[in-house]
């Protein structure tokens, strides 16, 4: 059977709906960094409360006498917190907190999601409560430490971090905040002395000199920032990150080398992933009037807002670290409320948890003149596309293609919305600009044509849909997707039964464990007559995908000749009470099978031989 909805999966899975700024400079040795986070986890207890994305049942212990108002409070914290509303929760969770002030466990979870929700003010003041109340938990001190530099405490902030222990803090996190700290107290050369444990680490080396050359920068001395910055232009070992490459050209703009800034943002526009925003930085470069150009980071809370956001992505590039990076990003935030990028990589970790509508909200902050702008758009349209909001998705991908008439991306991606509002001719209209928007035709560029075949196949256009197929399929190198879908269109028309097979068995060899193309197979079975077989498979089909119509039906078939009668008229009884997302089944004709008890199957004409020789192939587990 045909199966869509693993289709939009695996758009995102490729990439479609991209990240625009998915890493930073801080590209540090995975083993290093997995250190440094399995140190975080195992010191700190906070991810473990803050069990983002848990949905196991927990106790909570009230103190000595039961409080019934907490209770209730803290259970309708829990239930928000479990459908991922952590504002509501935390607003639950601070009211059972009023009712019993000592519970521990409560405490660190209530400053833990105020700070996962940018509300670091009121999660500061948790945090310190918490860290009387005898929490070793350091993230108590970092919070309160972000909220302190917020509000001008400058050296309050060192003797707050100070109490963070741990090699996580003293070679990494300290020193970045600290350094920035020491930049709100006027002191640059304490600023710069507490970076240099930084350059020690081979990964960090780029983090260093973008830090060091931005706090130069910061006190206007001009030769020693272009030092740190140039380090970052000229040192093929040391990757440019967007961020940095912001600053860079800001720093020369400013201090009258626009030429080399215009060199230096057309150097990395063919740079695939972040290809619209460099872009755009390369034009605004292009366009920037030096005397109306205003320095990027012109006060230490933008400086300390940096420092987090390396913190936030370099935690974000293994999984182990998404908790810690979520907060993390949160305070970079909270320090510079317009740092588009940290918005970019916060809705980015919400949708690593299907946060999806909260993560568009963010997009929706990101002003139009920003660089940031298009690819956060784009990546709403995706997230409306998996809420299932096509409308809307339709109507904001057009618009963007009005800016960007011969975006592939764009084109592809509104093609493939217009296919699911079965908007076929509109579909394939835009699915040939996007073809000829095309300077070249690579293998990634397989699924334009698997897309537009399945819309040519739809408007029951066979001979355009397979040809599309077929070169999807050499595109791909045999794709299960393109396999699955050509050789069940195959099998429907009744046509050439035996590559049909065969491209149906490769696709179940590279996914076997798919509810979808285990029913092909046992469809396939089916139309050679080989009803034993097609039980097998298509009862395996059903186990994984219990509520799908179309296979219930299939399996109804399978059952009738198979002489499993009584068995039959359940699964065609069941096919009609159950939603079909295939759009294939006609439970018209399910109601006459159940009237009529009767069925026909025509048995397909094939070669025993390659049949059996393709039988023999499939994967057995």
């Amino acid at each position: 059977m045909y199966d869509f909805k693993t289709y939009i999966k695996y758009l995102k899975v490729l990439g479609r709906f991209l990240p625009a700024d998915g890493k930073h400079s801080v590209m540090a040795k995975f083993g290093y960094i997995f250190a440094f986070i399995i140190g975080i986890v195992i010191f700190n207890s906070c991810t473990q409360q803050a069990e983002f994305t848990s949905h196991q049942s927990e106790n909570f212990v009230v103190n000595k006498s039961p409080l019934k108002k907490s209770y209730g409070a803290y259970l309708a914290g829990r239930v928000a917190h479990l459908r991922k509303n952590f504002n509501v929760a935390a607003d639950y969770y601070m009211e059972a907190l009023n009712e019993d002030p000592e519970n521990k466990e409560l405490l660190g979870r209530v400053y833990v999601i105020l700070a996962s929700k940018g509300r670091i003010s009121e999660a500061a003041k948790y945090a310190a409560i918490s860290l009387k109340k005898g929490d070793k938990n350091n993230f108590t001190y970092i919070i309160m430490a972000v909220d302190e530099m917020k509000k001008g405490s400058y050296e309050q902030v060192n003797e707050t971090i100070s109490h963070l222990d741990g090699p996580v803090y003293k070679e990494f996190i300290i020193p970045l905040m600290s350094a920035w700290a020491y930049a709100g107290l006027g002191q640059q050369e304490k600023a710069l002395k507490t970076l240099v444990i930084l350059d020690k680490e081979p990964s960090f080396r780029a983090l260093y000199h973008f830090h060091a050359g931005m706090i130069n920068d910061y006190f206007d001395n001009v030769d020693e920032a272009r030092r740190h910055y140039e380090k970052i232009v000229y040192d093929e070992n040391m990757e440019m990150s967007f961020r940095s490459l912001q600053v860079i050209t800001n720093f020369y703009i400013r201090h009258g080398e626009k030429e080399k800034a215009v060199r230096l943002s057309a150097h990395y526009t063919d740079e695939k992933l972040l290809a619209d925003m460099l872009n755009k930085l390369a034009r605004n470069v292009r366009r920037a009037d030096p005397e109306k150009t205003v320095k990027i980071v012109d006060n230490p809370n933008i400086g300390m807002s940096e420092a987090l956001f390396s913190i936030a992505a370099t935690l974000r590039q293994g999984t182990a670290g998404i908790d810690l990076a979520h907060i993390f990003i949160s305070l970079s935030i909270y320090a510079n409320p317009k740092y588009d990028l940290a918005k970019l990589l916060l809705a980015d970790i919400l949708e690593s948890r299907e946060m999806y509508a909260e993560a568009n909200a963010l997009y929706d902050e990101i002003d139009e003149d920003s660089e940031a702008y298009y690819s956060a758009q784009v990546k709403k349209a995706g997230n409306l596309v998996i809420l299932q909001d096509y409308a809307a998705a339709e109507l904001l991908l057009k618009s963007l293609t009005l800016e960007n008439p011969h975006n592939y991306q764009l084109l592809l991606d509104l093609g493939d919305v217009l296919r699911i509002r079965n908007k076929q001719d509109e579909a394939i209209t835009y699915y040939k600009e996007a073809i000829e928007a095309l300077p070249k035709i690579e293998s990634q560029h397989w699924v334009l044509f698997y897309a537009l075949g399945i819309s040519y196949e739809s408007q029951n256009e066979w001979k355009a849909a397979e040809k599309n197929f077929r070169k999807a399929l050499a595109l791909s190198q045999n794709h299960y997707l393109v396999l699955n879908f050509l050789g069940y269109s195959l099998l429907k028309q009744g046509r050439n039964a035996d590559e049909a097979f065969g491209m149906i068995v490769d696709a179940y060899n590279q996914l076997p464990n798919d509810g979808h193309i285990t029913d092909s197979l046992g469809w396939a079975f089916y139309r050679l007559g080989q009803y034993d077989k097609a039980i097998e498979y298509l009862e395996k089909a059903a186990e994984l995908e219990p509520s799908n119509a179309l296979i219930s039906d299939h399996l109804g078939d399978a059952y009738w000749f198979g002489g499993r009668k009584n068995e039959a008229v359940f699964q065609w009884n069941h096919a009609l009470i159950l939603e079909d997302d295939s759009g294939e089944l006609d439970k018209s004709k399910v109601r006459e099978k159940l009237a009529s008890r009767s069925l026909n199957n025509k048995v397909l004409k094939y070669t025993p031989e390659v049949i059996t020789e393709k039988t023999a192939q499939i994967t057995k587990e």
